[in-house]
């Protein structure tokens, strides 16, 4: 028998590895493996206290998510909490904006395995092993939730495998001097070119979009609540374990990275991974971290599929998408989102193609300014939801601390971050990309007549 989520006939398939590997293996890309080149040359050894600053931001935000999601764990996540506490015109941009932000970050996932592949293939054409690449995860998104599970677990297994091999390895060096002559390195290299701290306070706040880009993903584990077997479980130990691994894992990476490499020399000579891969005296190094920065961004795109098609599959039971996006096939997925999210990704491949390679830095600060407004909904729709509660006097089983300090400590957090993309003309681009995306949905919203048909329902729900 099925074990189907009975308001959505979504099936309830995924265990907790699958979803805790999913949250890991969508934060744990090309954020780290690629854009830390880019963030340590912006602030220098002191990203380490970029990571641990947002990492202590990125578990408020999963703790806020983690209350409403065991307390009510529907497909749709975030969207539909700010439709619930907040009103419906912050529920519809929420899931809309969260569908947008993962079709641009798929873009510079899905165009980079075309990169990634003309490594070993350098004469085969790019866009063959990109659009490859794309019709493999959109049929993975079709299989059952459990099958695409599964495959995703195994995803983000081979990144962890590395990143911890890279981890202990390193400190060998560090402590032991192994792969080094005997000669230990010590950690004399972060702080022995310009400081700790090289660009001062502006480099840590220039750095915090890629930083910020990097975690996108971890709000994962509350798309999958509607899918998950045993929510109230499940999810509170997925949440509190990926906090801890990916700040172990982003921190531990890089403080040994920085300890062996001066700073100031990485990304100059290629991926910071493939240098100390190559320093432990690992052959083949470049090929190793090639295939596993290949997986990466398979797994990032494959979970950015999975969960744009719930926000799609939430937004058309709520009545602001077209229908045909609620429908689930034989395997209890929604398809045809599935279908339509990879065509858009498609598009989005071939302007990749006649788009200058500044693109990328485009694609990842607008990517974080959307993840900024789903955080900052997030940790909005958890204060109402809190204030709900005080009022019914119910009780929850998984709480956030320090609530409601770390709430608005957090928003604000968020809220500097965006202002940092204007430091820069690089990131500056999403700060007029990301308003006018919503501003464009607002009016949709209003034209299509949204706002009338909710508070028809609104209405209609207090007369049942």
């Amino acid at each position: 028998m099925k074990n189907n989520t009975p308001e959505s006939g979504l099936q309830r398939e995924l265990k907790e590895r699958h979803i805790t590997l999913m949250a890991l293996g969508s934060a744990i890309g090309v954020g780290l493996f690629l854009g830390s080149a880019s963030a340590i040359e912006l602030a220098g050894p002191g990203i380490l206290l970029a990571y641990i600053l947002s990492g202590i931001v990125m578990f408020f935000i999963m703790r806020a998510l983690g209350e409403m999601a065991i307390h009510k764990p529907v497909s749709g996540s975030f969207s539909q909490y700010a439709r619930e506490y907040l009103g419906p015109l912050p529920g519809f941009i929420t899931g809309w904006n969260y569908w947008f932000l993962w079709v641009v970050t798929c873009m510079a996932e899905i165009t980079a395995v075309g990169i990634y592949m003309g490594f070993w293939f350098p004469d085969v054409p790019r866009w063959i092993w990109v659009l490859a690449a794309l019709v493999i995860m959109a049929l993975v998104n079709f299989l059952t939730v459990k099958a695409y599970g599964e495959l995703e677990f195994w995803f983000a297994l081979i990144k962890i495998i590395t990143i911890i091999f890279m981890i202990v390895s390193g400190l060998g060096m560090i402590i032991f001097g192994i792969g080094n002559g005997g000669l230990a390195t010590g950690i004399h290299n972060l702080w022995s070119h310009g400081g700790f701290l090289p660009h001062g306070i502006k480099g840590i706040l220039l750095s915090l979009q890629m930083v910020a880009f990097a975690f996108l993903g971890i709000e994962m584990i509350g798309v999958t609540a509607g899918e998950a077997k045993n929510p109230k479980k499940t999810i509170a130990k997925a949440v509190d374990a990926t906090f801890w691994r990916i700040l172990i894992f982003y921190v531990g990476a890089l403080f040994v990275i920085m300890s062996i490499y001066p700073w100031n020399e990485l990304g100059t000579k290629g991926s910071p991974f493939v240098m100390t891969f190559d320093k432990l005296g690992i052959p083949a190094a470049a090929g190793i971290i090639n295939f596993v920065v290949l997986t990466a961004a398979l797994s990032s795109c494959n979970g950015g599929l999975f969960s744009t098609a719930r926000m799609l599959f939430n937004l058309a039971e709520n009545g602001e998408a077209p229908k045909r996006f609620a429908k689930l096939n034989k395997n209890g997925v929604p398809g045809f989102a599935v279908f339509v999210t990879a065509i858009v990704l498609l598009i989005g491949v071939v302007l990749n193609y006649i788009v200058p390679a500044k693109v990328f830095a485009w694609v990842t600060s607008i990517s974080t300014f959307g993840a900024i407004w789903t955080w900052v909904v997030i940790l909005l729709s958890q204060m109402k939801f809190r204030s709900s509660l005080q009022k019914s006097k119910e009780l929850l089983d998984y709480r956030l601390p320090l609530y409601p300090f770390s709430s608005i400590f957090s928003i604000v957090f968020l809220i500097g971050i965006a202002a940092a993309m204007a430091l820069s003309p690089d990131t500056r681009i999403a700060l007029v990309v990301g308003p006018l995306w919503i501003i464009i949905l607002t009016a949709f919203f209003y034209g299509k007549g949204y706002h009338k048909k909710a508070q028809l329902t609104k209405v209609n729900k207090k007369v049942s």
